[in-house]
């Protein structure tokens, strides 16, 4: 048994070493360039990568299986960010506007997908991160839909390139309209995908803008196992009616409750500060090695086949989830 499990660990040893480089590149892409996220990083990574012949079928293989457990414990492990304290003190207004931003964002988007004429599964993955939180809530919701991997690299580079334009645009934009401080920072929040683009977008209007832009974006985050669940059911039952169809989505994955679980042990605060900062660097850790397996898998074809429907697709998303909080939050803010 030993030497079974010693020619295993030698056969995927290129492959760990791989991924392994790949994730410590990505992090540290992250610290030198904050606005670039490490998960942003890794699959683009994967993709250039996943497009040279360094990486054999074996390889290929090993980082699929090895990146695709690395994803659910990286999605465990997010939940350790949330308080849920600290969202329900963003009051029952700003609450109900997150709950009806994220809705009409996630419906529109996957409606604007079919209008525009870009496949399903891109547009479901477009839908989550834009609505969500970016690159995380696409890999957690990969899982759950049926799509090529082409479809997730897409909707990763969306996210990062008009969050990117987010951050010029919001400050811009918030000062026409009259929005200053804690103001910018709620919108800023709910209307930009990734922390670290949040928080650039919310630092003209100072300390207190960025405060409430981080609480109001992780509110954002608690939805997103209720919305990977819900996403699981649909697929689930359509999948039972297409008998030709070769994928049955779980009922509620179980990397979803363990999400939850997380939730809640954040939430009764019992661990100590430099442990909740350890789990914040292993969950980046983890997600990032998974995005980097999922990059590898694409093939750069089909992906610049669907560029220029998926560039309009996020950006109509992009103007929906920017209006909608706008609007949502003047009224119930």
């Amino acid at each position: 048994m030993t030497t079974t499990s010693g020619r295993m660990l030698h056969a995927a040893g290129p492959a760990l070493v791989i991924t392994a480089v790949a994730v410590a590149t990505s992090y540290l892409t992250n610290l030198v360039v904050p606005v670039v996220s490490a998960l942003t990083a890794a699959v683009v990574l994967g993709v250039l990568a996943g497009s040279t012949p360094m990486l054999s079928g074996g390889n290929r293989a090993v980082i699929a299986r090895l990146t695709r457990k690395m994803l659910r414990a990286g999605v465990v492990l997010l939940g350790l960010q949330l308080a849920l304290p600290a969202v329900l003190g963003l009051g029952p207004g700003v609450l109900v506007a997150v709950v009806l931003t994220i809705g009409t964002t996630f419906v529109g988007t996957v409606a604007l997908g079919r209008l525009v004429g870009v496949p399903r599964g891109l547009a479901v993955l477009v839908a989550t991160g834009f609505s969500i939180c970016g690159a995380s809530a696409i890999a957690a919701m990969e899982d759950v839909v049926d799509r090529e991997d082409s479809d997730v690299a897409t909707a990763i580079a969306l996210v990062t390139c008009y969050g990117g334009l987010a951050i010029a645009v919001v400050p811009l934009v918030g000062g026409w309209l009259g929005l200053a401080g804690p103001r910018l920072g709620g919108w800023a929040g709910l209307a930009v995908a990734e922390v670290a683009q949040v928080v650039a977008a919310a630092t003209p209007a100072g300390a207190a803008a960025i405060a409430v832009a981080v609480v109001v974006k992780l509110s954002r985050v608690v939805l997103l196992a209720p919305m990977v669940a819900l996403v699981s059911v649909h697929e689930r039952r359509r999948t039972r009616k297409a008998a030709d169809s070769p994928k049955q989505t779980p009922l509620v994955p179980l990397f979803v409750l363990g999400f939850l679980a997380m939730v809640a042990v954040r939430s009764v605060d019992i661990l100590p500060e430099p442990v909740l900062d350890v789990a914040k660097v292993c969950c980046t850790l983890l997600l990032a090695g998974a995005l980097f397996g999922l990059g590898c898998a694409v093939r750069i074809g089909p992906l610049v086949r669907t560029g220029g429907r998926a560039l309009l697709l996020g950006l109509l998303s992009t103007l929906l989830i920017g209006t909608t909080s706008f609007v949502a939050l003047a009224v119930l803010g």
